[in-house]
């Protein structure tokens, strides 16, 4: 299975990517954490993107293109991988087609985890509670700016998926359970997954 879940921000896509590899035995990707582990190793691709989050930038989409090929390419990906956070644009979108198919395969859906945007701001203010604000991004004004950005940027990406007829669209309100489900229920409909 090779999966691509988007959603705006606290929709809970991480959760559900490690859920879903770990019930379908594949990879969970995270961008965030490919880019940490590129530029930990000190691969050229990540010293170059160290070099551009260093200047407070952000990663190019050739290099976050090349940072994911370069992942999917290792022995844990072979059966298949869950993308969390990417793409984020349209651009990566279609660079992420273009380089899968360069490599022989192609993403079997997209599940969208739709979110209403008041129902993110209670779950943010929950969690902020819950934690102590530990997370630096546990507030509500952060998710508002967070929101804007997809909105501009990413939400598009699921417009480019519609046409291209891969969109899977779930409701992302519920316990993580039922979500799980949901989205097993949506994937399992199509053929090829």
């Amino acid at each position: 299975m090779r999966l691509v879940l988007l959603g705006p921000p606290g929709a809970g896509k991480g959760t559900q990517a490690e859920r879903l590899a770990a019930r379908r035995g594949v990879a969970a990707l995270s961008t965030g954490e490919m880019l940490r582990a590129a530029v930990s190793e000190g691969s050229s691709l990540g010293k170059r993107a160290k070099a551009v989050i260093e200047r407070g930038e952000l990663v190019s989409d050739d290099v976050m293109i090349a940072i994911v090929a370069e992942r999917i390419r290792q022995p844990d990906c072979v059966d298949g991988f869950i993308l969390d956070g990417f793409p984020r644009t349209v651009a990566q979108a279609r660079a992420l087609d273009a380089m899968l198919q360069e490599n022989g395969v192609r993403l079997d859906c997209v599940v969208e985890i739709s979110v209403d945007e008041d129902f993110l701001i209670g779950r943010i203010e929950t969690r902020a509670k819950e934690t102590g604000g530990a997370r630096a991004d546990d507030n509500v004004e952060t998710l508002k700016k967070r929101m804007a950005v997809y909105r501009q940027q990413t939400a598009p990406v699921s417009d480019y998926y519609r046409h291209n007829k891969m969109l899977i669209t779930v409701d992302g309100v519920g316990s993580k359970d039922e979500v799980t489900a949901a989205i097993e229920t949506a994937i399992g409909a199509v053929a090829r997954v």
